[in-house]
């Protein structure tokens, strides 16, 4: 939500966002191993609602011939420097020629932030259970920088405010014609898996009205389990909010889908995806209802990636990372006393 909101902020610079993507290639030699593959990422970014077009393949330092490529007037990036490997600023021949405007970061979001909050899957944070000593060990620098918190907390910095949701939401009502649609669940670190979801969802029907409704943290936590979810209902629905296939969410919708819920939106299908459906509290079937008025409907998404695998993704690229710096640091440890050596053979 934190890219998202970036692009909300260029797009109402101008009036058509062309968003450029790097390939795996150039984030591995520039930034690390990334979570997402490109093709993931290419989607994501295009099923952002405030996004025109894409340019896959994007150079990782932004030249005047890559804006001119794309007839692009200026371009836009946060108020974070970002430097090549070489520690030289990407955007320092756009900013020179006049070419570049600035956006400001969303306060109390990061990658690193919310990095730091995968590696612990126990339900610490909802809890006051000890944190996982085996996860601990792998998040020394994470949540950590100057204006950072340590992941322990597991309390996001990020607040809320409705102005930032009036900024999110698309402020649609449904128009008469229109098939109103309801999805509901956690959509924690809305990624692929879901864009894949409601993409499909929204093709059920000519002229869709998709409610999504998220779930308060606590009932996520009851169903997943773990350190579930990731990220709070505020991040969540700014999250949902971005994307173009949703026209409005429903903030801490009951987890039952109720007769009133069907009523109140006037609710003309239900969908969920291929994935279980965890019981109520009292042993129920959450989609009763909408199962007896037959307004019910499994969407596979054909997509297999989840928030699970993203998590697994995430501690799997930490620990290979975690072992090339051991490996580089003994190599490093090792050439010193090396040096070390011939200096006292010297004397």
């Amino acid at each position: 939500y934190g890219h998202s909101n970036q692009l909300r902020q260029a797009r109402a610079m101008g009036d058509y966002l062309i968003v450029g993507v790097h390939t795996d290639e150039e984030i591995a030699k520039h930034k690390g191993p990334p979570v997402f593959t490109q093709e993931e990422r290419y989607k994501m970014v295009q099923a952002i609602k405030w996004v025109d077009e894409i340019a896959p393949g994007a150079p990782y330092v932004t030249t005047l011939e890559t804006l001119d490529k794309y007839s692009c007037d200026f371009c836009v990036h946060g108020d974070d420097i970002t430097l090549t490997i070489d520690g030289k600023d990407t955007y320092e021949e756009v900013k020179t020629a006049g070419r570049y405007r600035e956006c400001k970061r969303t306060q109390g979001v990061s990658t690193t932030d919310l990095v730091g909050r995968m590696l612990l899957m126990t339900k610490a944070h909802h809890s006051n259970i000890d944190e996982d000593l085996d996860y601990r060990k792998h998040t020394d620098n994470f949540g950590k920088g100057p204006k950072g918190h340590s992941p322990w907390t597991g309390v996001s910095q990020f607040l809320q405010t409705s102005q930032k949701i009036i900024q999110f939401a698309s402020g649609k009502e449904p128009q008469p014609g229109d098939t109103i649609i309801y999805v509901a669940g956690a959509f924690d670190l809305f990624h692929i898996g879901h864009v894949d979801f409601l993409e499909k969802v929204h093709q059920l029907a000519e002229k869709p009205y998709i409610i999504a409704g998220l779930h308060f943290d606590q009932e996520v936590n009851r169903y997943k389990g773990k350190n579930y979810p990731i990220m709070n209902i505020h991040e969540r629905t700014l999250s949902v909010l971005a994307c173009r296939y949703v026209s409005e969410v429903v903030i801490g919708a009951p987890y039952a889908v109720t007769a009133d819920l069907l009523d109140h939106f006037r609710v003309t299908l239900v969908c969920h995806g291929m994935t279980e459906v965890v019981p109520d509290k009292d042993g129920s079937d959450p989609y009763k209802e909408p199962k007896r008025r037959g307004i019910f409907q499994l969407v596979d998404s054909g997509s297999d990636l989840t928030t699970d695998l993203i998590v697994q993704r995430i501690i799997k690229n930490r620990l290979e990372f975690e072992a090339r710096n051991q490996k580089k640091e003994a190599k490093e440890l090792a050439v010193l006393e090396a040096m070390k050596r011939l200096e006292e053979e010297k004397h």
